[in-house]
């Protein structure tokens, strides 16, 4: 069973009273080592975003997804583009930039330039590896800049919430860069193509293309796998069923995500906090009720063939209150 390395965050020890603001929950940037057999853990990184790219003393610092490629993982933080060096995790790139808020991932695009979601701005922004902004693309094909001021820097705002689309993970499809838009419950092509993957009304956060086929997280706890030909949904796994025969646990939110191979699959879930439990939260009302148990923030193992829950790995023993990426963690060239 391979290791993986996870990306996320630490929470704020709570003081008199917890922050409402998820904007300010986490306190360091955190990257885990993972052995899957053993359930050992290692932290690989802890890091704290410098004050000039932070928007206060109080917010948010932690890692989000990105990308593992050869000997480099690509990662970003809310406001910064970061790259190190596998597997000692030395640190070989750095980018922040005043359109960059709220950002959930980082990709290499095959042009070897990179594509950047700025949740914050409701955008993608494809940039240079020295951080010369090449495009911006509104995900919900407007004027990227109709609702947002070039002139700002973002950087230092806080929060732009309420998001329209609040896009989460840009890939690349046969020439074309796709991302997922939150609130519409879909992935759409930002190349003109107008093609759209509709994932039946979950919201997606996060995917990985494998073969044939694209895994979207849906953060209620659901796996949508989509054919790449026909963009149709070929099948949707609900990991609450699997993990909870009893419909008494709530597995939290559900993002991350690695195939081990063709039919087991690691998940990543981050732990429901009491400020979310008193929000607006459509999914969690539904499955909430009187002797409910919330999990903590963990990884779990899905034989997604036999629909069994194989293995989960408690990561808050160990820092971890947030999970944002799963990555394997091999042995990389020098």
């Amino acid at each position: 069973m391979a290791k993986l390395y996870v990306l996320g965050g630490r929470q704020r020890k709570p003081g008199l009273q917890e922050p409402k603001e998820w904007w300010r929950w986490y306190e360091a940037a955190l990257i885990l080592e993972v052995c899957g057999d053993s359930g050992e853990v290692r932290t690989c990184v802890e890091y704290q975003t410098p004050p000039e790219a932070r928007a206060g003393d109080k917010a948010s610092i932690n890692f989000h997804s990105g990308a593992v490629v050869g000997n480099a993982l690509y990662t970003c933080t809310t406001t910064e583009v970061l790259v190190y060096r596998l597997p000692e995790f030395t640190q070989i790139g750095y980018i922040s930039l005043p359109c960059f808020n709220d950002l959930h991932h980082v990709t290499p695009s095959s042009d070897g330039n990179l594509l950047v979601v700025s949740t914050g701005l409701d955008m993608v922004v494809k940039i240079t590896p020295q951080g010369r902004v090449l495009e911006y693309w509104n995900v919900l094909k407007e004027d990227p800049w109709a609702r947002f001021s070039r002139d700002v820097d973002y950087r230092k705002v806080e929060t732009t919430k309420p998001h329209v689309a609040h896009p989460n993970f840009v890939f690349e499809l046969d020439g074309e860069v796709w991302v997922t838009r939150f609130y519409q419950h879909d992935a759409v092509s930002l190349n003109g193509s107008h093609r759209r993957i509709d994932v039946s009304g979950e919201s997606p956060h996060d995917g990985l293309i494998r073969g044939e086929r694209i895994y979207f997280t849906a953060v209620d706890g659901k796996i949508v796998v989509v054919n790449r030909r026909t963009l149709r949904i070929e099948q949707t796994i609900d990991l609450r069923e699997i993990q909870d025969r009893d419909g008494l646990v709530l597995p939290a939110w559900c993002r991350g995500l690695w195939l081990q191979d063709d039919r087991k699959l690691w998940v990543g879930f981050t732990r429901i906090r009491s400020t979310r439990l008193r929000e607006n939260v459509r999914w969690v009302k539904t499955v909430l009720r009187e002797g409910t148990v919330v999990k903590p923030t963990h990884l779990a193992l899905f034989d997604i063939g036999d629909k069994k829950c194989l293995k989960e790995i408690d990561l808050e023993p160990f820092g971890m209150n947030a999970i944002y990426g799963i990555f394997p963690a091999e042995s990389f060239p020098d």
